[in-house]
């Protein structure tokens, strides 16, 4: 009997998916459990429909993805720290700082989980760091720390 999965179910399939499984199967496990539903014609059509939205929705997320890398790409942000001798910060720079400044500057909020800062910056000096907006989408965000002005 062919159905459509409604949800994920181990060794048989994924959601969305259609399948060919037993009669019994069907009937006592999945259907029970409104794991699956009958590949009608009428189940068939509304799922090629939700296919089809889901697409619009996901390459309408990669081309706001792929814009929103473009921005960073082309964005230098500024930093001041203290710093003493050598060029070494008192502190340090962390994601955290490097999304609040990139937040601030393109106005769209940045999680500082997705900045992706092996270790945190401690020169001063210009990096480059690697900000995951999408799956396939990494940009690079020009960083420039800069000592604290001293006033005299």
């Amino acid at each position: 009997m062919k159905v459509v999965l409604t949800k994920d179910v181990k060794d048989v399939g994924k959601a969305g998916q259609v399948k060919d499984v037993a009669d019994g199967f069907a009937r006592n496990y999945l259907f029970a459990r409104k794991l699956a539903v009958p590949a009608t014609e009428a189940e068939l059509r509304r799922l090629a429909d939700q296919k089809a939205v889901n697409e619009r929705h996901q390459a309408k997320a990669e081309k706001e993805a792929r814009e929103l890398g473009e921005r960073i790409s082309a964005t230098t942000i500024t930093l001041t720290a203290k710093a003493g001798e050598q060029q070494r910060l008192y502190g340090s720079i962390t994601g955290a700082d490097i999304a609040e400044a990139l937040s601030k500057k393109l106005g769209t909020e940045i999680d500082k989980r997705r900045i992706e800062l092996d270790e945190p910056i401690k020169h001063l000096g210009t990096f480059k760091v690697p900000v995951r907006i999408g799956k396939d989408v990494i940009p690079q965000v020009t960083v420039v720390v800069e000592p604290v002005a001293k006033a005299e």
